[in-house]
């Protein structure tokens, strides 16, 4: 009697997940898995995640190959159980069914090929596919030896034959100015998109002399020996004004304005194929060194694209921190589902005047973009004069 095989579907794993692109697969065909053994690695429109396998046994197939797109509810894997001889699929009628491949030769344990671990973003692997570069022969020049785009394309050049000029006539898609977007880039673009069109963008510049928030964040960076990150005190001091003016953590749906209870605040986190936006949840139960601890949890692991789907999604106000790259005022936009955004730049020296004499102070600038059709001007003006007082002076949100 045949045995029933599973067929493993991809799954939603979070936020309305509707399709992910395979980076590498962990487990061959062919291979023995045991259960909640890493299975597969793929990337959705923000996250990079390890996928388990649910059952022990034999990989008989892959659903999808390295770089493919699959839809959630296809056949991600084929999986016989362990010894299990002759195999049939399970019984028809669920999506994506597919008959396995039996596999033939040496006992799993003896086919499975040592895994050399490659430390390369999604991104860089897929140009690595794109230039016919092996990976595990490549030296990463990156932090702990990662694998930069740069050296992928050293290795391209440096293993590819000298070849004639390209022709004029070349074809569009041979044209090496061309670049694909990443799965990453092209949901930042679809969000922006979004929100430039349905967001009527209203931006307030001000700033704000820093000089009591660095000398706090110096104080506190002292007396726990940890690095302060500037986003942190920043969400602490927005927080009581989210609270005030509801309305800038808030929701637009129809003709009702949904307030949320919680302060899911979101940083905008500058990862190496793309921007994203980490969200620290629930940010107004959390104490200032608990904020620090967040803030940079997220940044770092934001940047190598090892957060979760749930970390990446659900902000209801964002702060960018473009001071951290030398930028000063701008015009953020409003990600979709928010009513505002707020900007930080770079704290620098600037002359003002106190008491009728110019003095030099450290100032930040702040530049709130606003959804016009839940907030006005008066209402923007009550919200940053709350916000800019309690920068200006910290003990106002730390007592």
């Amino acid at each position: 009697m045949g045995t029933v095989v599973t067929e493993f579907l991809l799954p939603d794993i979070g936020d309305g997940l509707t399709e992910a692109e395979v980076v590498r697969w962990l487990v061959p065909e062919g291979a023995q898995v045991d259960r909640d053994e890493p299975l597969v690695e793929v990337e959705t429109d923000k996250a990079v995640v390890v996928i388990p396998s649910p059952v022990a046994g034999i990989v008989l197939r892959h659903g999808a190959g390295q770089g493919e797109t699959m839809s959630v509810g296809t056949v991600l894997a084929v999986i016989a159980p362990p010894g299990g001889g002759n195999t049939h699929p399970s019984p028809p009628g669920r999506p994506g069914a597919a008959e396995p491949r039996p596999t033939h030769g040496p006992p799993a344990s003896e086919t499975r090929e040592p895994t050399v671990e490659v430390k390369a973003l999604p991104v860089v692997r897929r140009l690595a596919r794109q230039r016919g570069v092996d990976l595990t022969t490549v030296t990463g020049s990156g932090p702990g030896g990662r694998i930069t785009r740069h050296d992928v394309l050293a290795a391209a050049q440096a293993a590819a034959p000298p070849t004639a000029p390209r022709k004029p006539e070349s074809l569009p898609d041979e044209d090496p100015r061309r670049r694909p977007l990443t799965k990453l880039q092209r949901t930042v673009a679809a969000n922006m998109t979004r929100s430039w069109s349905e967001i009527p963008h209203v931006t307030t510049f001000d700033e704000v002399d820093a000089t009591r928030l660095l000398g706090v964040r110096r104080a506190l960076a002292e007396r726990h020996g940890a690095t302060i990150q500037v986003d942190a005190l920043v969400i602490a001091a927005i927080i009581p004004a989210l609270r005030r003016y509801p309305e800038f953590n808030a929701t637009l749906e129809g003709d009702s304005l949904v307030v949320h209870a919680a302060c899911h605040m979101g940083v905008a986190i500058n990862a190496a194929d793309g921007l994203l936006v980490g969200v620290v949840r629930s940010a107004e139960e959390m104490s200032i060194m608990q904020l620090a601890e967040a803030t940079a949890r997220l940044a770092e692991q934001g940047k190598t694209r090892r957060l979760g789907v749930g970390e990446l999604t659900g902000q209801t106000f964002t702060v960018s921190n473009i001071g951290a790259l030398g930028g000063g005022l701008g015009t953020p936009i409003i990600p979709p589902d928010n009513t505002a955004i707020l900007a930080v730049g770079r704290v620098a020296d600037r002359p003002v005047v106190e008491g009728g004499e110019v003095v030099v102070r450290p100032l930040m600038p702040l530049s709130l973009s606003f959804d016009h059709r839940v907030i006005d001007g008066a209402l923007s003006r009550l919200f940053m004069d709350m916000v800019i007082e309690n920068l200006s002076e910290p003990a106002l949100f730390l007592a």
